[in-house]
């Protein structure tokens, strides 16, 4: 529990290493609601939301926003819309960083094929980057939760994309965003960024991998990518859209950490 709640306890030893995916496996489908039975059919709906906070430099910001549009654009991603039943994919984009600071770049938005692929990749470019203050994973949890509510479409699955460099310092304890996500039958995944050496004169953690894994991600087929090589930063964000677009979960003890189970609050 203790992790989760004090951003300042260090997690216990160890951290995944980077590796090769070794195989995939489907997970259960979300279940979908009879008040959203008429809406657009999509194979998944599909939140991203991005850290944001003074931790992240502007070099990372640059790049993060590259790796996005990059990977919507790449064959991979576009052949992945191709595995499932529909096709195309309900898509929305929002920075965030305080409990209180939530920005949308790109609403929802269908992405069916190259050309709606480029648009939405144009409207994560065209957008300045900025950063704010603190990090408020709760409250980038509360905010996707809401935009599962206006969402126009219906999808089989409903996924949250979570990425940032550190643990949640602002607002109430992670996990009750989390656990009330999941019990929405809503995925989290996680997008951990260990490019650079924690600073202790901040509130920052060794191992911001295990943090995610105990306190961030869960739900049916939850899994992380975590990046710890500038240089493979946008590879990873490619990866990690083209597994949740196509539905897979990768199987490696050693680059992903898959977890087929939802996590109950800690006691």
């Amino acid at each position: 529990m203790g992790r989760c709640i004090s951003v300042g306890t260090l997690l216990i030893a160890g951290a995944m290493a980077a590796g090769e995916m070794t195989g995939v496996a489907a997970p259960p489908q979300f279940q979908i609601a009879e008040t959203d039975v008429g809406l657009p059919s999509v194979d998944v709906e599909l939140v991203i939301a991005v850290d944001v906070s003074y931790s992240m430099d502007t070099d990372e910001l640059t790049v993060q926003r590259e790796g996005y549009a990059r990977a919507i654009i790449s064959k991979e991603f576009l052949q992945a819309l191709k595995t499932g039943p529909n096709n195309r994919i309900a898509f929305t984009y929002f920075e965030w960083s305080a409990s209180s600071d939530q920005r949308i770049i790109v609403p929802w938005r269908m992405i069916e094929g190259p050309e709606s692929a480029d648009a939405v990749a144009i409207e994560i470019m065209e957008r300045p980057t900025r950063r704010g203050s603190r990090t408020s994973i709760f409250g980038a949890i509360n905010f996707a939760m809401l935009l599962f509510e206006e969402t126009p479409y219906r999808g089989q699955r409903r996924v949250i994309d979570v990425s940032g460099d550190g643990p949640n310092n602002d607002g109430v304890p992670v996990t009750g965003a989390r656990d009330a996500a999941l019990e929405k039958g809503i995925t989290i995944n996680g997008l951990p960024i260990m490019v650079k050496q924690p600073s202790y004169s901040t509130m920052d953690i060794d191992d911001v991998d295990l943090y995610y894994e105990d306190c961030v991600i869960g739900g049916q087929g939850a899994f992380m990518v975590v990046i710890k090589d500038r240089e493979k930063f946008k590879e990873a964000i490619r990866t990690k859209l083209v597994l949740e677009v196509a539905g897979l979960t990768p199987r490696s003890e050693r680059s992903f950490r898959s977890l087929g189970r939802s996590h109950a609050s800690p006691v």
